[in-house]
């Protein structure tokens, strides 16, 4: 996924709430959009060096959109619409192997009480794919999630059920490239990590991708090992 045009730099000042961040352009201070509920509280730090996407002013409070973070020299990105963009190029290219003769018959697919990523369908079989976005690395392992989610618990359950039609998959795609492995976030939702665990005993896939990340481009990279218990 290549960004549509440039980057602006800007050095990072606060976060007022979720979805609002203060940044300086030069000597401008401006306000921002911060496409991601997260908490990302290692990386939304005062004085951090970040990038912003310019967007339309109209119809929004805000002229920029945070896209990435410089972490020590490590670009990561923070938007959390874009692992459905990657995932979705990356399906359509062939690019994850455990998707292969898979295409995407629809997206935002409605299933029971939940809407889903995305429905793939190929070789007489359709699959069910919950994709989410994983931001936080320690000691190069990804951890998901970085704030509780019920909403994450009840999209596994949703794919628990979808196995009685076909195949079902959670994708975590981890928008960095210093992570060697992936293991739910036991500390922050033990909730979810047990959920993650009882759906992958019953046959839900689980798999994680890092990625490559630029000021230009973000590329999916190859996948990590899933550890699900400690």
């Amino acid at each position: 996924m290549r960004f549509n045009e440039p980057l602006i730099p800007a050095e990072f000042i606060s976060r007022p709430n979720r979805f609002l961040g203060k940044v300086r352009i030069g000597q401008d201070q401006t306000e921002c959009f911060i496409p991601n509920p997260g908490r990302m509280g290692e990386l939304l730090l005062p004085h951090a060096r970040v990038y912003l996407t310019p967007r339309s002013p109209e119809n929004r409070k805000t002229a920029y959109d945070l896209s990435l973070v410089d972490l020590n020299g490590t670009l990561i990105s923070v938007d959390s619409r874009v692992p459905n963009r990657i995932a979705s190029e990356a399906i359509e290219h062939g690019m994850i192997p455990e998707f292969s003769g898979l295409s995407v018959e629809k997206a935002e697919y409605t299933y029971n009480d939940s809407r889903l990523d995305f429905l793939l369908k190929g070789k007489g079989t359709q699959l069910l794919l919950e994709v989410k976005s994983c931001t936080l690395v320690r000691g190069g392992t990804a951890l998901f999630p970085d704030a509780p989610t019920k909403r994450g618990s009840r999209h596994l359950r949703t794919l628990m059920g979808g196995l009685a039609h076909g195949r079902a998959a959670i994708l975590f795609i981890i928008q960095r490239p210093d992570a060697e492995s992936f293991r739910p976030n036991e500390a922050t939702d033990p909730t979810f990590a047990e959920t993650l665990r009882e759906a992958s005993n019953l046959g839900v896939e689980v798999y994680a991708y890092k990625t490559d990340v630029s000021i230009e481009s973000i590329a999916l990279n190859q996948s990590v090992q899933v550890m699900l218990y400690s």
